[in-house]
């Protein structure tokens, strides 16, 4: 077994996959080292699944979204769509995908056109892949707009005109356009006011149900990953250090970050304290990544092995996967047994 298997049907699954940017430097413009952005990350998405994706800042996991939808491309390693290598593909091969594999951006401003309307944003992808008529296109724009909770008489509007939660529920009724079976929602609430966080992620779960739609949520919001993920994976400085249906990952997380990360979390109870195991010093650079596991620098309990082997993604109860050295599985069995 490996720690990309779900029990359903898989859609989508990456395999040992990797991004590395170039830096330059010297005025000459030579290439110098490289940024480990994504270093060996793996997991599979099921059909009608969603998979969070969380970390710090800087971590690698809008990186691993783009080279998912091919935005970028990796540097190495797999990824498979339905089965198919997708990783090689040019761009009339890819065609037929990218109609599958959709997006909602983090910014609902900078991601949408300020110079057309409303209604030729959202019917963009349809005619690059239908051939309709202007009324067609627009009976379906009008119906994706009202699913996505718009009015049919805002599709002449531009983007500016429309409020930040108006906003990403036209990129939602964009991506929904071309009826896609997975969306990469890049923290899609994270610029919006809570009170439309939780509209836009209801919307989400709505859709979920009604199109069978899978997701790779990216986020960093532990609550809102909670609300909506079936799965999570947690990743650090590159790597995916723990993956976990969600009630294992906030129940009985196996890696110390994933444990520093959920003690975090502010108790929304006045009057409630609880101890908060600080971690020490930085996140490291993704230049120079420290050898052995990228952790051991801020973990508490640190071995020497810690400091020279890389752990790697091991099994320590069913669907739970860690990578550290300290989580044998059989005494992890042991305790849950």
């Amino acid at each position: 077994m490996n720690p990309s298997a779900t029990r359903d049907p898989v859609l989508l699954e990456v395999r040992n996959l990797r991004k590395h940017f170039p830096t330059q430097q010297g005025w000459l413009g030579r290439s110098g080292s490289k940024v480990h952005a994504v270093d060996g990350v793996s997991f599979a998405i099921a059909d009608g699944e969603t998979l969070g994706l969380v970390g710090e800042s800087g971590c690698g996991k809008s990186t691993t979204g783009k080279l998912i939808l091919r935005l970028q491309e990796p540097t190495a390693g797999e990824i498979l769509w339905q089965g198919q290598h997708i990783e090689g593909l040019n761009q009339a091969g890819m065609r037929p995908v990218r109609r599958e594999l959709q997006a909602v951006f983090q910014d609902p401003y900078s991601s949408l056109n300020p110079r057309i309307r409303a209604a030729d944003i959202v019917a963009e992808p349809l005619r690059n892949y239908e051939a309709l008529s202007a009324a067609q296109a627009r009976e379906r724009v009008a119906g994706l707009f009202e699913r996505v909770g718009l009015r049919p008489d805002q599709m002449v509007k531009y983007p500016f005109e429309f409020s930040g939660g108006q906003r990403q529920r036209l990129g939602i009724a964009r991506a929904l356009s071309v009826q896609p079976r997975l969306i990469v929602c890049d923290e899609p609430v994270s610029a919006l006011d809570v009170s439309v966080q939780a509209q836009v992620i209801n919307l989400l779960m709505d859709l979920q149900q009604e199109f069978r739609l899978s997701y790779l949520f990216i986020a960093h919001d532990l609550a809102v990953v909670e609300h909506i993920s079936h799965r999570v994976a947690v990743m650090y400085l590159g790597r995916i250090v723990e993956i976990a249906p969600k009630r294992a990952i906030f129940t009985r997380p196996q890696h110390p970050y994933t444990e520093a990360l959920l003690e975090a979390v502010p108790v929304p109870q006045p009057g409630v304290r609880r101890e908060r195991r600080v971690l020490a010093g930085d996140v490291p650079s993704p230049i120079n990544p420290p050898p052995g596991c990228h952790f051991h620098t801020r973990c508490p309990y640190a071995e020497e092995r810690c400091r020279v082997e890389s752990p790697p993604m091991q099994q320590v109860s069913p669907q739970q996967w860690v990578a550290c050295h300290l989580r044998q599985p059989a005494a992890i069995e042991k305790a849950i047994a």
